[in-house]
């Protein structure tokens, strides 16, 4: 019997010192049903990273010439995965600061049929060494999301989410910087059923991030009015509780 696919994907910059951990303790044999494979989506790196996560089991690497920004390299690295025959993807910092052993928690509801996007939650879990300023900031652009979306979220800015086949055909992430809080409004407004899952979190020993606050606000906050306001498609909807009703059946 031809096995289902499920896709990890990493976006990945200047990752040379976290990757091969990353990719070397992804489970590949947790569901009798389902392949496993690694894509690598390279955003410009400038470092060693495509050659360690070669060397470390990576199945796909993407690579983009530059630098484009991790809402740029997430939305690629969805697009593979379809391109890939995935019927399942999921998305994980390759900076090592989010569990790969969690992976099979993670994709649980959508492989059981009961969500079509997930979040492995920080904060329905545990964290080490976040500072608190960006604690601070993970709650307060979570409770936007929240108070957008009428219903309560727990750790919109997660990197570490689950994508059913038809989810990862129909997202939209309308800038390049970040994706984190469009991509769950586009999903969520689409009438995808979201659920989170917790997780342990860590902060990186290694390497830095790329955000900073004040880029983040400026750019982040524009792209959430402009997707609050694009309009919801009523036969995406309709679709969805069609499939839902069928698989009921």
């Amino acid at each position: 019997m031809t096995k289902k696919k499920i896709v990890v994907f990493m976006p990945a910059h200047n990752e040379e010192e976290n990757i091969s951990g990353v990719i070397a303790r992804v489970p590949r044999y947790f569901h009798p049903d389902y392949a496993v494979e690694v894509l690598v989506i390279n955003d410009g790196s400038k470092d060693r990273t495509v050659a360690v996560a070669k060397a470390a089991g990576a199945d796909h690497i993407v690579s983009f010439p530059h630098n484009q920004g991790l809402g740029a390299a997430v939305r690629e690295g969805l697009k593979q995965c379809c391109l890939l025959g995935a019927d399942i993807g999921i998305m994980i910092d390759a900076d090592n600061e989010y569990p790969p052993e969690q992976i099979p928690d993670v994709l649980a509801p959508i492989i059981a049929g009961r969500a079509e996007y997930t979040f492995g939650s920080r904060f329905k879990g545990s964290i080490k060494g976040m500072k608190l300023h960006r604690r601070l900031g993970n709650y307060t652009f979570t409770l936007l999301q929240a108070i957008l979306l009428r219903r309560w979220i727990y750790d919109g800015q997660s990197g570490m989410r689950g994508f059913s086949r038809d989810a990862m055909e129909n997202a939209v992430i309308i800038h390049d910087y970040n994706y984190a809080q469009v991509l769950t409004i586009n999903l969520v407004r689409q009438g995808y059923r979201l659920e989170e899952i917790p997780i342990s979190y860590q902060v990186r020993t290694k390497g830095q991030s790329f955000i900073k606050f004040r880029q983040y606000v400026s750019s982040v906050l524009p792209a959430i009015y402009k997707e609050m306001r694009r309009p919801v498609s009523k036969k995406r909807q309709a679709s969805l509780r069609l499939k839902r009703d069928e698989a009921r059946v």
